[in-house]
């Protein structure tokens, strides 16, 4: 299924001077994606349409219905009036916890976080991270000058945030782009299932703030260090510390934040 990423609008550009004038630029497309799993409706993102299937793929890890080595589901994705459907099965072992998720998730829908039980879950253990990082800050450096240049949506739009998947050496081997960075980095971790990539001593560059679901993300793929260009919250970075994840924070091309 084919899906445009942006589409064009007008606009009327003004000056500080007063000049005025037609010009037409792409506006990044977000609509709602329905993700059922074994026949059950279990969330519905807002998300850019491309690249679905790593968006499934990197979002079951990140819900822990799936491991980072386990081989992703076949996707079938299924256009709706004003959005679309992905449709994916799971195997007997992640429909246990794809019950027990849906559980909680319609609790949590009815009354946001209520009582011990759904602060629990929000706050779960994460894993500790295994994997080395074999970069050098000259590495994260060369990436942080590169990325512009793999960012095609951003550049057409100016709305969309970029996860790359990053070499040792600084090289970007893999870029995936959605208007929200949770999407974005679901959308690298599930392109990198689907393709067979592992971390291999590289590391994440997100084009965001560190948020302590990033975080959280990141530790549940193993990876083993996490570089954003903004600044991190509080949660993300006592978060980080409890599952040895490295991190790089206000990173820019001249200079960062290490923690």
């Amino acid at each position: 299924m084919s899906r445009s990423a942006a589409a064009p609008y007008p606009f009327i550009r003004v000056t500080g001077d007063g000049d005025r004038s037609v010009i037409e630029r792409g506006l990044a497309e977000e609509i709602p994606v329905a993700l059922e799993f074994n026949g059950m409706g279990y969330a519905v993102l807002m998300a850019t349409p491309e690249d679905l299937q790593d968006l499934v793929a990197g979002f079951l890890v990140a819900e822990r219905l799936q491991r980072m080595s386990e081989a992703p589901p076949e996707v079938a994705l299924h256009p709706i009036e004003g959005g679309i459907v992905a449709r994916a099965n799971l195997s007997e072992e992640c429909a246990r916890g794809l019950l027990d998720r849906v559980r909680h998730r319609t609790t949590d829908s009815s009354c946001g976080l209520c009582g011990i039980e759904s602060v629990e879950q929000a706050m779960r253990t994460l894993p500790q991270v295994r994997g080395d990082c074999l970069a050098d800050d000259a590495a994260v450096f060369a990436a942080l000058a590169g990325l512009d240049a793999h960012q095609h949506l951003n550049r057409e739009t100016g709305a969309a945030h970029a996860a790359a998947l990053v070499a040792p050496d600084g090289d970007i081997r893999l870029v995936r782009e959605d208007v929200g960075r949770h999407n974005a980095f679901d959308k690298l971790i599930g392109a990198m299932r689907r393709m067979e990539l592992g971390w291999d001593g590289g590391f994440a560059l997100l084009s965001s703030r560190c948020s302590y679901e990033l975080v959280e993300k990141a530790a549940l793929s193993d990876c083993p260090l996490l570089v954003t260009i903004s600044a991190p919250t509080a949660l993300a970075v006592a978060r980080a510390k409890t599952c040895g994840l490295r991190l790089r924070v206000l990173a820019r091309r001249d200079a960062m934040l290490a923690l």
